[in-house]
């Protein structure tokens, strides 16, 4: 991949460029990177649209669903000529004409044991927008059997949660905090629940800032601690998070390493 950067691309990343902490050496880790984006949906949304505009140079979309006039409240990579269509085909439509000089792989399947692995391997990073518990387990320890960080969110109603995992340098996984499967576990979809729009443009936004800030190792990383946001009452609040040593994928398994 050319090192050097024309003057189009000069002027759509300028902003970036001028930041110090990024300039052209993270503007071109950006362009190097991969990441998975697991579902097209109200997070995935926001998540593909900042990761294409700032000029991540390969991502990657898992989704089985097509279109529906419901999901247009708050999946605003869609649009209402899409619905019907494959979710995956709409949005890559969208980030390319955002940003024609990435490239986007589209990954019509739902998830299994048998394409998780196979699939998550291929990139750098994931970003997971499902909204099931199954499919974040499966995402979680193929994430943790590849050692690919992994930036999970999570919304209902009028809130959300975000965090960061990289449990093989010492911090917890996703089955760590939530280690049952069944029962009350499971919780509502949004389906059922209901979402405010909005709520999922924050959430979402804030994971694509989680991964841009891994690809260029800025900042101080969510890993071991989870963000928590209440629309309603405009409050944040962070967590401490520990790693389960009986967690049974990632428990006693990390090698600690920078």
């Amino acid at each position: 991949m050319d090192t050097e950067f024309t003057e189009e691309e000069i002027q759509r990343y300028s902003r970036h460029i001028l930041l110090p902490e990024v300039g052209g050496t993270g503007q071109l880790a950006l362009r190097k990177a991969s990441v998975l984006v697991v579902g097209a949906g109200g997070l995935g949304s926001p998540v593909a649209l900042y990761l294409a505009a700032a000029g991540v140079g390969r991502i990657g979309l898992v989704d089985d669903d097509v279109v529906e006039l419901s999901n247009l409240q708050r999946q605003v990579v869609h649009n209402t000529a899409a619905v019907g269509e494959q979710k995956v085909v709409s949005a890559k439509a969208r980030l390319l004409a955002l940003n024609p000089d990435i490239t986007v792989d589209t990954w019509n399947v739902r998830l299994s044991e048998q394409t998780c692995d196979e699939i998550i391997g291929r990139y750098d990073l994931v970003c997971d927008g499902s909204d099931n518990f199954s499919t974040r387990y499966l995402v979680n320890a193929a994430c943790v059997r590849a050692r690919r960080p992994l930036v999970s969110a999570a919304v209902q109603r009028f809130g959300g949660q975000l965090s960061t995992y990289r449990p093989w340098q010492g911090g917890p996984c996703y089955h760590c905090l939530y280690p049952e499967t069944d029962g009350d576990a499971a919780g509502l979809s949004c389906s059922e629940a209901g979402v405010f729009g909005a709520v999922t443009g924050v959430m979402g936004t804030l994971q694509a800032t989680e991964a841009l800030k891994e690809i260029l190792g800025l900042g101080e990383s969510l890993s071991g601690r989870l963000l928590m946001w209440d629309a309603l009452s405009t409050r944040f609040t962070t967590i401490t998070l520990k790693q389960d040593p009986s967690c049974p994928v990632c428990g006693g398994k990390q090698e600690i390493s920078e």
